[in-house]
């Protein structure tokens, strides 16, 4: 801890004529990273045409911005603390319009995933601050309530964006989607403009650089590693993927032994919680190697519209937001470890009635089915998870705790969706014939249900099981923190 004076504000500000800006501002900059995490999957097929690119490429498309978001993010919320939320927030919403622009400029692939990385990069800023901010503008009730409109906000846009993306395709372009983040941005700029200025405190943590950095190396090696090994680049796959290991080591590491470590590894000495963030990394790897696939079916193999393909996820986030609160009230009767065990054992099914639907144009009959006991299992999942990474870290480190769950969500995504080209073989996709993409789409389906299994198997054996009088005390806990959940999905 260093003893210098700086300018970040971790003290609540209640000046009504800057207070009144804070959702307007964090809900709108939210919305950047909500709405571009869950609309460019359907955007993928307009831009492999459009740029004549790779799977491999696609693959990097995602996974440049999951990459730098999963790897600074809790560097992220480390700058809020020491530079000013306010100040981190406005710099990370100004770098994602900015590296918007970028992404919809883009005359080639390699050039879009740059634009991609830097977009992460201006994430993992403004992310933490949003929830920073509201947390340190209310109190009690009315930041409950301030967080749950958030969370709520959150929800919406995410459901909205699949639809308004394959819209924004179909009727213009795939750089549109990047585009509209231009006057989005810029209305959050001007609210932001307004908020509390950030108090002084006396302390603050120096930033794990290092740690940072290493988590780039780990993750960019493993990442890349794999992407060549589905394109058939064996030797260079393997030797790459070899160089992931002495660089999470050297992470690991650095964690141990750093003043002011990123991730603090002594908060894996509890059990439940290595279990739950364990369950949180292949929760999130099934789902993202599912939805990374599933617009890939529907608009190269089945003609889907792209506005189409990005509504045929409405059902599910529906299904998700109508049943967040009851899903919270059954984990406070059966405990977070049966809810956890039942839900992903619904996951695995999910996916395997996803499997089977690969070859039939259908949505009424062959996906929807699937969809909708995908997010009754989902929605089992998010409330009793959140709780169980509270309940089992201390509470004065509970916003740690869900930055490294974050993380956790965030490097599971990344790993699947770079081992998606493995389920082509060495074709990759671009010479992949019909039958070919949908068998790589049953594999990687069946590949979600076995992660899935593992988890409620994760489950059972790690999670301790808490009793209805433990979780109603943590119930003001998943309110404040259901909005960084709702984010993953």
């Amino acid at each position: 801890m260093n003893s210098r004076t700086h300018e970040p504000t971790n003290q609540r500000t209640h000046g009504p004529r800057g207070v009144r800006w804070v959702l307007p501002a964090t809900i709108l900059g939210s919305s950047l990273s909500f709405i571009d995490g869950s609309v460019v999957n359907v955007a993928l097929p307009a831009i492999r045409a459009d740029l004549g690119t790779t799977l491999a490429t696609l693959q990097w498309v995602v996974n440049g911005y999951m990459l730098t978001l999963a790897s600074l993010i809790l560097l992220g919320g480390s700058a809020g603390d020491r530079f000013g939320r306010r100040r981190i927030f406005l710099l990370g919403l100004s770098g994602f319009v900015l590296a918007s622009v970028a992404c919809g400029l883009a005359p080639d692939a390699g050039w879009l995933i740059g634009a991609r990385m830097l977009q992460g990069t201006a994430a993992a800023l403004l992310m933490p601050a949003s929830l920073a901010i509201i947390s340190s503008a209310y109190t009690g009730a009315a930041r409950g309530a301030a967080i749950g409109t958030w969370a709520a906000a959150a929800a919406i846009t995410s459901a909205l964006g699949p639809p308004l993306g394959g819209w924004l395709v179909d009727t213009i372009a795939w750089r549109a989607i990047f585009f509209i983040n231009v006057p989005v941005g810029g209305l959050a700029l001007l609210f932001g403009l307004k908020l509390p200025a950030d108090s002084r405190v006396t302390h603050a943590d120096p930033l794990d650089l290092r740690g940072g950095l290493l988590a780039i190396l780990a993750l960019g090696s493993l990442s890349y590693g794999l992407v060549a090994l589905g394109e058939g680049e064996q030797t260079n796959g393997t030797f790459v993927l070899a160089l992931s290991v002495p660089a999470t080591w050297g992470f690991i590491r650095s964690q141990a032994r750093a003043p002011a470590p990123m991730m603090p590894l002594d908060l894996f000495r509890n059990r439940t919680f290595a279990g739950a963030n364990g369950l949180t990394v292949l929760l999130y790897a099934a789902l993202s190697g599912a939805l990374f696939m599933l617009p890939l079916l529907l608009v190269g193999v089945h003609r889907y519209s792209a506005a189409a393909a990005g509504a045929s996820f409405l059902p599910m986030s529906a299904i998700m937001g109508a049943g967040s609160r009851w899903s919270g009230r059954l984990v406070t009767r059966i405990g977070a470890r049966a809810q956890l065990m039942l839900g992903q054992s619904i996951v695995a099914a999910a996916y395997v009635v996803l499997g089977l639907s690969g070859d039939r144009p259908s949505y009424w009959t062959g996906f929807l089915p699937g969809l909708v006991v995908l997010a009754c299992g989902m929605t089992l999942c998010v409330t009793p998870l959140t709780t169980t990474v509270f309940d089992s870290s201390p509470a004065d480190r509970s916003g740690t705790a869900s930055g490294v769950n974050n993380a956790a969500a965030r490097a599971g995504g990344l790993v699947a969706i770079a081992a998606i080209g493995l389920a082509f073989g060495t074709s990759g996709m671009a010479g992949a014939s019909r039958p070919s993409v949908i068998e790589a789409y049953r594999l990687v389906m069946i590949s979600a249900a076995i992660l899935a299994s593992l988890g409620a198997l994760t489950a059972a054996f790690t999670i301790r099981t808490s009793g209805p009088q433990d979780l109603r005390a943590s119930g003001s806990q998943d309110l404040r923190t259901s909005g960084s959940q709702d984010l993953r999905t």
